[in-house]
């Protein structure tokens, strides 16, 4: 085998298509781009436009809001919290916040806080910090022989009115 005898495979690369070269190409004149106006021109485009009549998203009625102090909470269960005791990432003698989870690589990031829920069984006795928990879950945890205390929850104003 030689350099020279190297090739790609049959149709693995295609020529790209050279349109406005001539009526003969197929794709001269109008270049694919059909009749005059505001559509054959480049940058423009009539997004949502319905010739006139009035447009879908204007006909529709607004409904909602988004609440832009609404804290966006990473949601853990308890099957989860108990297979990562199981696999020995977390400890269960130590305090176990939304920092120890990130660093177990159960959550990726804490978010705003973490927030337990009650899906799924935990059979070891853990102490936790989290800044919600469901009524189920908190139940189970006792249960189990632990302990969670509630963190405060930060107002989004707050942290910046102190910077």
């Amino acid at each position: 085998m030689k350099l020279t005898d190297i090739a790609d495979n049959a149709g693995s690369r295609k020529k790209r298509t050279r349109i406005g070269r001539g009526i003969g190409s197929g794709k001269g004149k109008t270049g694919g781009r059909g009749g005059k106006g505001q559509t054959a021109r480049s940058g423009v485009r009539i997004k949502g436009f319905e010739g006139g009549q009035m447009p879908l998203h204007r006909r529709l009625p607004k409904r909602g809001f988004n609440n832009i102090f609404r804290l966006d909470f990473a949601e853990i269960n308890l099957d989860r919290l108990q297979q990562a005791i199981d696999a020995k990432r977390l400890d269960p003698a130590k305090t176990i916040d939304a920092a120890a989870l990130v660093a177990a690589g159960v959550l990726r990031r804490a978010g705003d806080g973490v927030r337990l829920l009650g899906r799924g069984e935990l059979t070891a006795k853990v102490t936790l910090e989290v800044h919600g928990a469901s009524k189920a879950a908190a139940a189970a945890v006792e249960k189990a022989g632990g302990s969670i205390k509630i963190l405060a929850r930060e107002a989004a104003g707050d942290d910046k009115a102190a910077s």
